[in-house]
């Protein structure tokens, strides 16, 4: 068995062209993550736009974040194995398939198709840090990771305004042009900046592991988000519930047992990486309640006593600010995180967001206030954001980064899945009458807020809870395990 490259090598793009490989990866990560948030401002005008029900265009949203959860973790593993710049093309061709099928129809169920073809490539973030990991000097790597893990929020944040502005002003098939336009550039810049990485995982690809995990992420998060409309305790949630956790437990059983397992459970089950990933969940939970209730209390009308009656575009601005304050907070975290160790980091950004939140809850009235505490929240995010990759990578082995980092990315979207479906119950149940239509009341959204700052708590502590001191060699305490560990500034190896 020929083992892994142990440690990152110097890049080995073009002298000239070296220096642009992080914002290549960091712009392509902007792009993917602003198609999770592209069609949330059309929602409410899909079902007249195709003809179809408004449980129809709400699988607009779902399946972009089933797709996304499903393939993130399955394209890191095959990016280990078979090259990840190769897979990371693979994701952006298959972003710019669904663009361009969403940009060519109006019909329901051809949009749907194309919006899991557009979530399939989240991908293109855990391999982004992949990458960088691979081909930059340690010292480099720490900075490069917290923009590209950051990349997410951002673009989550920079995509509701711009297409708020494109639905008010254009056709909207715009967006998904726009989109089919940017994944080109993509592939066009990672195909001549963007070397391909030698370090590779050896082994035989997991397939019914990755049928496995497939069938278990489905049926959870189909129940997770399709709860509300479906009930809770109907027959087809309880099947799916059950159904997963049945499918979970013969998955792990197997993956035990099998040589090349699709997720190195024994990895995953360390207090290192398993409470990493536990606060990953947390962290996303209580990111995308920000993103979900702000535009929509802001455009709540006058008449709710709390609501300020703001366009879909103004609504959509409340977040730039968030947005903006992430790209200015990566190279912060990695300060951070060089300086006191990735879990300082990543306990201080849970605190940030909990503050967040009780800003929130006290400030309800006011655009620049909410504005305020919408910022807070999301800067926390990104010192959030930033650390858990440099928390996962100095944790499992080189050839294994693509597939942990797909993990935590997984776990984040698990978290976002649970946080809609909480949202969702309580915007929906926790409700009055004002002008003659059915409105959250107030105190539904300031629930929310305690529940996300809730969930950055309980982040904290799992965060409190994470081994100090040095990790061990992953090679030395999991037989049979290629690869070793990259090396890190000794500050952000040792907390």
């Amino acid at each position: 068995m020929t083992p892994a490259t142990a440690a990152p090598t110097p890049t080995g793009a073009h002298p000239s062209r070296a220096r642009f490989v992080v914002p290549v990866l960091a712009f392509c990560g902007v792009v993917v993550a602003v198609m999770q948030t592209l069609v949330v401002p059309l929602l409410p005008h899909v079902p007249a736009l195709t003809g179809s029900s408004p449980g129809a265009a709400g699988w607009l949203v779902t399946i972009t974040l089933l797709t996304g959860a499903v393939f993130t973790p399955v394209l890191g593993r095959v990016g280990d194995m078979y090259g990840k710049r190769r897979v990371l093309l693979a994701s952006l061709w298959v972003l710019t398939a669904g663009s361009v099928l969403c940009a060519a129809t109006s019909d329901i169920g051809v949009l749907i198709a194309g919006r899991a073809l557009q979530g399939a490539a989240l991908a293109v973030i855990p391999l982004g840090i992949s990458i960088i990991r691979d081909e930059l000097p340690p010292e480099r790597v720490l900075p490069s990771i917290a923009l590209m893990s950051s990349t997410l929020g951002i673009g989550a944040a920079v995509g509701l305004p711009v297409a708020a502005v494109v639905v008010e002003n254009f056709d909207w098939h715009t967006m998904f042009w726009a989109s089919a336009a940017l994944g080109l550039l993509d592939l066009v810049l990672v195909l001549w900046i963007v070397p391909e990485s030698p370090v590779r995982t050896p082994g035989r690809f997991d397939v019914l592991g990755t049928l496995g995990l497939t069938a278990a992420l489905v049926g959870l998060l189909l129940a997770i988000t399709q709860g509300s409309d479906w009930g809770w305790t109907s027959a087809r949630i309880l099947g799916l519930l059950g159904g997963a956790v049945v499918i979970a437990l013969f998955w792990g059983r197997y993956e035990l047992r099998t040589a090349s397992p699709m997720v190195d459970l024994r990895v995953s089950a360390r207090p290192a990486v398993l409470l990493t990933n536990v606060a990953a969940l947390l962290i996303g939970f209580a990111f995308y309640a920000n993103s979900l209730v702000t535009a929509q209390m802001v455009q709540e009308p006058k008449a709710t006593g709390y609501g300020l009656g703001a366009s879909i575009v103004v609504s959509g601005l409340c977040l730039l600010p968030g947005g903006l304050s992430m790209v200015a907070l990566s190279p912060v975290s990695a300060k951070i995180s060089a300086t006191y160790g990735p879990k300082t980091a990543l306990a201080i950004a849970a605190s940030i967001m909990a503050v967040g939140y009780v800003i929130r809850f006290f400030t309800s009235h006011s655009l620049w206030m909410i504005v305020a505490g919408a910022t807070v929240v999301s800067a926390g995010t990104a010192i959030a954001y930033s650390a858990l990759p440099a928390l996962v990578m100095r944790a499992v082995p080189v050839s294994e980064t693509g597939a942990a980092n797909g993990l935590n990315t997984l776990m984040r979207s698990v978290g976002q899945a649970c946080c809609s479906a909480v949202v969702t119950a309580v915007l929906s149940h926790v409700t009055f009458v004002a002008a003659g239509r059915v409105a959250p009341t107030l105190h539904a959204y300031l629930l929310v807020f305690l529940v996300a700052a809730g969930a950055a708590l309980a982040a904290l502590v799992a965060t409190l809870f994470l081994p100090s001191g040095r990790a061990p060699r992953p090679e030395a305490a999991v037989p049979g395990t290629v690869g070793g560990t990259s090396p890190m500034p000794a500050a952000q190896e040792g907390r």
